[in-house]
């Protein structure tokens, strides 16, 4: 009998105990429905199915994997594309039909709001001030939006002269 033949014949006869890596609790080698082989040799017709079986486990996790990844580099390319024509449309909405500003009286930023709007400075006399934020689609303010937009609104708007 081999090295490795008596060696699994031992431990299937042991008192041996072993740790399940799934549960964590103990089992004795002799009371075990494990299977012990010798690696260098075929693997046994159980041990071949549970190998076919992890085998086919892990092909489905890889082809998961694949539809995951392909879903995901299609929403970012998504995303890219629609914030990209988002950027497009800023510059060009006040020369749309629907933009109630002035163009005269408005100045882009782009960051952090597209447009301030000086109601009335190109005749003369400036009536108000106007923050424009250009959203396409499903776009919402960011935070740093939303703070100005509540600041504007909570009237916390200063003019400063640095002399």
């Amino acid at each position: 009998m081999a090295d490795v033949e008596l060696v699994i014949k031992q431990l299937k006869e042991s008192k041996l105990y072993a740790e399940c890596n799934k549960c964590g609790g103990e089992f004795r080698f002799s009371d075990a429905n494990v299977i012990l082989f010798d690696g260098s040799k075929p693997f046994p017709l159980k041990a071949q199915g549970i190998q076919k079986s992890l085998e086919q486990q892990l092909q489905e996790l890889e082809d998961d994997l694949k539809k995951k990844k392909k879903l995901a580099s299609t929403g970012a390319e998504n995303t890219s594309k629609a914030v990209n024509i988002g950027k497009k449309l800023e510059v060009i909405c006040p020369t749309l039909k629907d933009f109630k500003w002035t163009l005269p009286d408005c100045r882009f930023l782009g960051d952090p709001v597209d447009f301030l709007a000086f109601n009335g400075v190109s005749v003369g006399r400036v009536s108000s001030i106007s923050f424009i934020e250009v959203k396409s689609g499903q776009s919402r303010l960011n935070a740093h939006q939303k703070s100005i937009k509540d600041a504007v609104q909570d009237k916390k708007v200063t003019y400063k002269v640095l002399e």
